[in-house]
């Protein structure tokens, strides 16, 4: 009996060891540092339900894109794309549903559709064509953009179904939408890694590529399907803030892509390859979110949020390069 109360004493260090050396224990910590802070400066008016929640809703956007992108930097690829196809995906739905009267569920499909192609497009030129992932997806940013402001004129889209505008803009249980939304599509990519033999080759993509080409694992399909799911994440998301804003606007997204990876690395996501999970993109853009809600609350310049935002970032590289040589040692 005292043997085995040893043994499940030991099990519970080595459990609890292994969580505090997890990168996403130190983003915890930061996150929860912040929000003391925050609670201490501005308690009476950041800890209300209304400012959690509008907090949360808006960072919802930028956590269901990082989540995307992180599949394609588990890689040891990036995608620098996903906030051109955020915007174009919601702009073919919103065309979709507004000028061909397909209806909401088809509409959606179809500005899915069109995010799943652009995926296929980089996954193509990094895989096939053997493109750099950083020129691809620059191409595809481009293009993705420019097709997007072409096709509308630069001019927004409205009129929206109201069945499609209450998946952005509604509640469920009292909590809005693109906050339950953000928390299923964690949940289902969280299985999708952990359990599916398709998300451990992703980790042993990035880990070592070549060591994962020799065991037998296709690569090339590998990738494609993260970078097709990274852009069709990218393209939800998107279609669900034309939902919440009422209207598909042409240039949204614009500088979304470098908030999504700062998102990832704040997280833990390393930009080797072969380290990163889904609870840290959605803590690291917590991060950012709170950040942001600092400045307003604070009454600080607007103009300081890219400075404050590229510290942050550069911390966060510090941080993934310390780690890094920790576990090499």
């Amino acid at each position: 009996m005292e043997k085995r109360s040893i043994k499940t004493s030991k099990q519970k260090f080595h459990t609890i060891k292994r969580i505090t050396k997890s990168p996403t224990f130190g983003v915890f910590l930061i996150l929860l540092i912040l929000i003391v802070i925050m609670t201490i400066v501005a308690g009476d008016i950041f800890l209300t339900r209304t400012n959690l929640l509008s907090v949360f809703r808006q960072i919802s956007f930028t956590a269901i894109v990082a989540i995307g992108i992180s599949l394609v930097i588990i890689t040891g690829g990036i995608d620098l794309s996903v906030g051109a196809v955020y915007g174009f995906a919601g702009v073919c739905a919103a065309i979709a549903m507004t000028q061909w009267q397909w209806g909401v569920i088809p509409g959606v499909m179809f500005g899915l559709l069109i995010a799943a192609v652009c995926g296929s497009i980089n996954g193509v030129l990094v895989t096939k064509m053997d493109f750099p992932p950083f020129i691809a997806t620059l191409g595809m940013m481009g293009a993705a953009r420019g097709v997007s402001l072409g096709i509308t004129e630069a001019v927004p889209i409205f009129g929206m179904p109201a069945s499609y505008v209450a998946m952005g803009q509604g509640f469920t249980w009292g909590i809005p939408n693109p906050i339950l939304i953000m928390l299923g599509i964690g949940i289902i990519f969280t299985f999708f890694l952990r359990k599916l033999v398709i998300g451990r080759q992703i980790y042993a993509i990035g880990g070592n590529e070549e060591a994962a080409r020799v065991s037998g694992i296709d690569t090339n399909k590998v990738k494609m399907t993260a970078y097709i799911l990274c852009a069709v994440i990218a393209g939800f998301a998107g279609i669900l803030t034309a939902a919440r804003l009422g209207t598909a606007q042409p240039a949204a997204g614009r500088g979304l892509e470098l908030d999504a990876i700062a998102a990832a690395i704040i997280g833990g996501a390393s930009l080797k390859g072969g380290v990163g999970n889904i609870a840290g993109p959605i803590m690291g853009a917590a991060i950012m979110g709170i950040l942001n809600n600092a400045i307003t609350l604070l009454a600080i310049s607007p103009n300081w949020r890219e400075a404050i935002i590229g510290v942050v970032i550069i911390l966060a590289i510090m941080m993934d390069r310390f780690r890094a040589s920790k576990q090499s040692k």
